[in-house]
């Protein structure tokens, strides 16, 4: 067997010592820690090249390797080398390895490299270029997201004053491509309406969401279990995607769209040094126009292919459908419910179930609505209001006798119409009969809660015989219910009167005559 070759740097020190310090070959080998055999060899083969310690000394380890050596026999020309660009292209799919290409090859070129030979193809190809591999990106799998430090601006047509915004930008890793757009800020409403376009853009949804820990994204900052913005998870749920952020000062976490940033501020920021836009739209139009030309441009380390040609070779199948209704952006707030069962939302009070007094609950804050939570079940939805300091009640959500006072007249005369026209009239005659309305009400109030007690026949029966009487006040009404005698004054209680009442010690009006 072949014994390994030393490195250049002892075949330097073995020339060095034996030509320049005129050691002997023993002395040699026992100064390095080699065997004398070896010692003899290389000197031997270093005279037979014709190389001197002078010579040595100006040369290069490969110029030098290859002059006592000879070059490195590789591997038969007349065997079809494997394409590295297509390698690497091809790696980037979930499930793919060398293996699995090298078997696909030698389907197609039976004769052609072995597995060894094969991966030195790729691997010499990936030392060539400047890119580290540290990470490996599964196509469909991760979407990196991050601002730039560099922002672009436009100027308020009505101050004439430049107008600083942020630039977002949203890189697939896989494929490269690469979405970009001025906001406002980087609020989290921003931030995720921003996240909402880029996703229109690619067409699909990736897995996962990569952000650094900004606070729009990242509430409470981790290594390991960072807690998410609440917004921002509803977003990543409603695409049933993750959010799971670089971790902090750690930039390789997400190197995929620092360098993204930095082509995104070469290819469109710059470009627009020298334009100026009257509102974010349109600097926004501008920015979609350069983005095209961007995804478009071939990337010269991957052979020329251009992030959307790579996009729709790898990604764009590997990325999850977008359901049919895009986010709606909503706020969340946690809000503990006051003794009078309402919350306040931007200087606004909304009604929850009186039952949660007391009690906290989360405000989902919509352009819309506005919906309460309590332990994860929405206890109340309404429609959102812009009129400052003022109550919107559900009446559903207040007890019995709140909500009947609440009702008022109106109330009260809408339970007498489902009683009967006695009722109404009786009810309407009390109203009538004082000045002040709301004592009015309060004795129809009082018919009411009688009138449920002793049920809506009788009352209005007994209202019938009221009416007749002249009453002015529900008492008469409740003494005809508590004595059973409601039907008086009526043809049938006129009829029951004349009969008298039947029994063995009541003589009846014949007995006189």
């Amino acid at each position: 067997m072949a014994t390994e070759r030393l490195p250049m740097r002892q075949i330097r020190e073995i020339l060095r010592l034996r030509r320049q310090q005129a050691l002997s070959v023993r002395e040699t080998a026992r100064a390095l820690g080699v065997s004398v055999g070896v010692v003899s060899k290389t000197a031997s083969r270093a005279q037979k090249a014709g190389i001197t310690w002078a010579v040595a000394e100006t040369m290069t380890d490969a110029a030098l390797e290859e002059r006592m050596y000879g070059r490195p026999a590789g591997p038969s020309d007349d065997r079809p080398r494997p394409d590295p660009v297509y390698l690497h292209t091809e790696l980037r799919r979930p499930g793919v390895t060398l293996e699995v290409l090298h078997l696909e090859y030698l389907e197609r070129h039976p004769t052609g490299l072995r597995y060894t030979a094969f991966c030195d193809v790729y691997r010499r190809w990936r030392a060539t270029t400047s890119v580290t591999m540290r990470q490996v990106h599964k196509a469909g799998e991760k979407c990196f997201v991050d601002y730039s430090g560099k922002t672009p601006s436009y100027v308020d047509p009505q101050t004439g004053q430049p107008v600083p915004v942020e630039l977002f930008v949203a890189v697939l890793g896989a494929s490269n491509f690469t979405y970009a757009e001025a906001t406002l800020s980087q609020k989290v409403q921003d931030f995720v309406q921003a996240h909402v376009h880029a996703l229109a853009y690619f067409g699909g949804v990736p897995a996962m969401w990569v952000p650094d820990q900004l606070k729009s994204a990242v509430v409470v900052a981790c290594r390991y279990e960072p807690g998410i913005q609440r917004t921002y998870a509803e977003f990543a749920a409603h695409y049933d995607s993750a959010v799971v952020p670089a971790r902090p000062y750690k930039p390789r976490d997400k190197a995929k769209v620092e360098a993204a940033v930095q082509v995104v501020q070469r290819w469109i920021l710059a470009r627009l040094r020298n334009e100026t836009f009257f509102s974010l739209e349109s600097l926004n139009r501008r920015i979609r126009e350069l983005l095209e030309e961007l995804n478009d441009r071939p990337m010269k380390k991957l052979g020329g292919i251009s992030r959307r040609q790579l996009f729709e070779r790898v990604e764009r199948a590997a990325l999850r459908p977008l359901p049919s209704a895009a986010y709606e952006y909503a706020d969340w707030h946690q809000k503990t419910l006051n003794s009078d069962y309402h919350v306040e939302v931007d200087k606004h009070w909304y009604s929850a179930p009186y039952r949660l007094a007391h009690q906290e609950v989360w405000a989902r804050v919509t352009a819309q609505t506005v919906e309460l939570l309590h332990r994860g079940d929405r206890v109340a939805s309404h429609r959102r209001s812009s009129v400052l300091y003022k109550h919107t009640t559900d009446p559903a959500h207040m007890p019995e006798a709140h909500r009947r006072h609440a009702a008022g007249p109106e109330g009260v005369l809408r339970w007498a119409e489902s009683v009967g026209p006695m009722a109404t009239a009786m009810v309407q005659r009390l109203l009538d009969a004082n000045p002040v309305r709301e004592q009015g009400w309060r004795s129809a109030r009082g018919l009411q809660r009688i009138g449920e007690k002793y049920g809506a026949a009788r009352t209005e029966q007994a209202c019938g015989s009221a009416l007749r009487f002249g009453a002015r006040s529900y008492k008469p009404v409740e003494r005809l219910l508590a004595l059973g005698r409601e039907g008086v004054g009526s043809h049938d209680g006129d009829a029951a009167a004349e009969a008298g009442i039947q029994h063995e010690n009541v003589r009846g009006p014949d007995y006189y005559n």
